[in-house]
């Protein structure tokens, strides 16, 4: 059976989780992206070709002047309407476009959620600086962001315009959304579907960067969100449309009340799967491939329910060349596994960005206590040191 996976750059998620699960499973991968040459640095077993992965016309072209696809899949944010139109093209099980474009366009995803009755969240759109009538303090975004990127906090009208100049100075031609500020504790919740049936595995507990800005650095595992959150943030998906494959949303609770963040029609990324594999002890990666080769999912994923874990993400807080740094480390320490390794080679120039990729590594903290985990991981980081110079 073929698979053509979509991707962009290389990312861990693929590398280590995506590729090895296709192997397992007895599938011939074929990698299309429009960077040929690091896909084969990375990976270099895989076949690889070159492809306009934004366009889903030439993914088209490229795979029926190809082999037979079996699946169409993409983990990436950017490529989910791409894979899913091309995997229908094709009579292949996939995502609703329709869906991956709510989720992918911010300001569509607001609009869909006011207009079924889900939630509603003020918003406007902008396509250069101006000095919206907006509820403050309101945030500012890419409407087709990630990660974070140029996500920021306005506390009024001028702040507003000084916000939205300095990220279309960065980003010509985008649109921006600019939304209330939604309060409360932000979580995440991570849920796998086939169309049938859906498995709530989780969620994670975000801490984030003070503001303006909005860089997560802890990522904690929360087994079960209370069942009315749980209830509310799988309505407000419905509402969109999601329910196949994997979904990492982002959403905040506040007195009682869970509203939607953003939504991630893929799986949860920054290792957080590669650590949810090992946490739940099931072929996570296997699964969400088997939904796009249009196999059911088990009504019961046997997943383990007495792990407990924490990301942690150490993040430059300057521009500057890394000199040194830690290295790749895997360990066992009171019964806690940790797990970290690098995102940045030192010898390496970096600007910053004030999102995730200031990350300068990760490390991935799993055990049974939570007590004990936070503890290893917090001992293990204060050992730990990075030198930056200008």
């Amino acid at each position: 059976m073929r698979l053509y996976l979509l991707a962009l750059n290389p990312t861990d998620s693929v590398t280590e989780g995506f590729l090895p699960a296709a192997a397992r499973l007895g599938l011939d991968v074929t990698v299309l992206t429009d960077q040929p040459d690091a896909h084969r640095r990375t990976h270099p077993d895989a076949e690889v070709l070159d492809c306009d992965v934004r366009d889903f016309r030439a993914v088209v072209t490229r795979i029926s002047t190809h082999r037979t696809p079996d699946a169409v899949f993409t983990n990436s944010d950017h490529l989910q309407t791409q894979a899913a139109l091309a995997a229908h093209y094709f009579g292949l099980p996939a995502k609703d476009w329709r869906a991956a474009l709510r989720t992918k366009d911010k300001a569509e995803m607001r609009r869909r959620l006011a207009a079924t009755g889900a939630d509603t969240v003020w918003s406007a759109e902008l396509t250069e600086p101006a000095a919206l009538d907006a509820p403050y303090p309101c945030v500012v975004k890419p409407r087709e962001g990630v990660a974070s990127e140029d996500v920021v906090l306005a506390d009024g009208p001028e702040e507003l315009v000084a916000h939205s100049k300095e990220i279309l100075a960065r980003r010509p031609g985008a649109a921006l959304v600019v939304e209330e500020y939604l309060p409360g504790e932000l979580h995440t919740l991570e849920t796998l579907g086939d169309g049938r049936v859906r498995h709530v595995l989780g969620g994670f507990r975000t801490e984030l960067s003070p503001p303006p800005y909005f860089i997560e650095q802890r990522m904690t595992f929360a087994p079960a969100h209370p069942e009315p959150v749980v209830e509310q943030v799988l309505a407000q998906l419905d509402a969109l449309g999601v329910g196949f494959g994997a979904c990492h949303t982002e959403f905040v609770v506040h007195e009682g009340r869970a509203r939607l963040i953003e939504v991630n029609y893929r799986a949860v990324g920054d290792q957080c799967d590669l650590l949810l594999a090992r946490l739940l002890d099931i072929p996570l990666f296997e699964h969400i491939l088997s939904t796009h080769l249009g196999e059911p999912l088990p009504a019961d994923l046997g997943a383990r329910r007495d792990g407990a874990a924490r990301l942690d993400y150490p993040c430059a807080d300057r521009a500057g060349t890394l000199v040194a740094a830690p290295a790749a480390t895997e360990l066992v320490a009171d019964g806690v596994h940790l797990t970290y390794r690098p995102l940045r080679p030192p010898g390496e120039r970096h600007d910053l960005y004030r999102t995730n990729r200031d990350y300068l590594g990760v490390l991935r903290a799993v055990g049974t206590d939570q007590a004990a985990v936070d503890r290893v991981a917090a001992e293990f980081l204060a050992a730990l040191s990075w030198e930056i110079q200008p």
